[in-house]
């Protein structure tokens, strides 16, 4: 038997496919999916979020799913948590656990046995840095943070202020830049990386013809929904990337032109900022072309990887 149980993971950035991907070598391997997208957690973003349907999610088992409601906020560490339990529980039952997303920090976290930065906390603090951003602007508070941790600004998207002020509250209470506190304990498994990619025009183009399918689809009303539920828009859940700007659309804060124009600028800057975590010369990761055939090669590799594992721990 094998000493340690497999994990597959498919990465890559937004809109490549991943989803499309997983479903069949989940059913081929007897796999079920454990989702590492930090808004597929949230009940009723659905559309926004590109979320599995439930037809899909018949097809295959997922986890880390519609597990809280938008105004419930989670952290790193449990988030990290949720996804060990749920693979340690997919091992029990003899199955392969698929890690699937593009939230790049969660993902790297789980396959690298990250140990969170220690939970210093300072109201007060908190407060001052909050109203940085409230009074002088995001990119007032995301070059402070530049100033002292210039490894997290790399990866925080400016606008996720949440991040932005514990990261830099991170630093006033130990010290030390968060990015440098982070231990690493292997974990307890193996490990196959996936990673799917495409030339940035074609994958421009699905981010565009994908927006413009949600928004047929219902997604503005997605969030008309959210805001009438009592979801405030300035919860950190609806600062995802199209919710922030429909939501400022019904407030009537921009027209929804505008609305849609700025939903695609950030998700092509969100494409750049997944690339540092997913970086094309990482030798751990065998990168296929989302294109016609990659199923079939990907099957192969991940076959030939299983039974090599298996003959490896006999």
């Amino acid at each position: 038997m094998r000493k340690r149980q497999p994990v597959i993971a498919i990465l890559g950035p937004t809109a490549i496919g991943k989803t499309r991907i997983s479903l069949p070598l989940a059913e081929r391997f007897e796999g079920e999916i454990v989702s590492v997208d930090s808004r597929l957690i949230y009940r009723g973003m659905d559309i926004g979020t590109a979320k599995p349907t439930l037809e899909e999610r018949e097809r295959v088992p997922h986890h880390l799913i519609d597990v809280t409601d938008p105004d419930d906020t989670w952290n790193l560490a449990k988030f990290s948590d949720a996804a060990l339990k749920a693979i340690h529980d997919i091992h029990s039952r003899g199955k392969v656990a698929f890690l699937v997303g593009g939230t790049g920090q969660y993902l790297r976290a789980i396959l690298e046995g990250w140990t969170p930065p220690p939970s210093a906390e300072s109201p007060r603090l908190r407060e001052e840095l909050e109203a940085i951003a409230a009074n002088k602007g995001y990119e007032a508070l995301y070059r402070r943070l530049q100033e002292v941790d210039p490894a997290s600004a790399e990866r925080i998207d400016p606008r996720n202020v949440r991040r932005v002020v514990r990261s830099i509250e991170i630093f006033e209470m130990t010290g030390v830049p968060a990015s440098s506190q982070r231990e690493k304990v292997p974990p307890p498994f193996e490990i196959l990386r996936i990673g799917l990619t495409l030339p940035r025009p074609e994958l421009y183009e699905r981010i565009d013809q994908r927006i413009d399918m949600m928004i047929e689809a219902g997604w503005i009303e997605e969030v008309q929904e959210l805001i009438d539920s009592g979801i405030s828009p300035g919860l950190p859940s609806l600062s995802a990337i199209g919710y922030a700007q429909l939501a400022a659309y019904l407030c009537g804060e921009v027209d929804l032109n505008s609305a849609i124009v700025e939903i695609r600028r950030l998700s092509r800057q969100f494409v750049r900022r997944q690339a540092n975590w997913f970086k094309a010369d990482d030798p751990e990761i065998q990168w296929f072309d989302a294109v016609s055939g990659v199923e079939e090669q990907t099957s192969a590799v991940i076959k030939r990887w299983l039974s090599g594992s298996a003959q490896a721990s006999q």
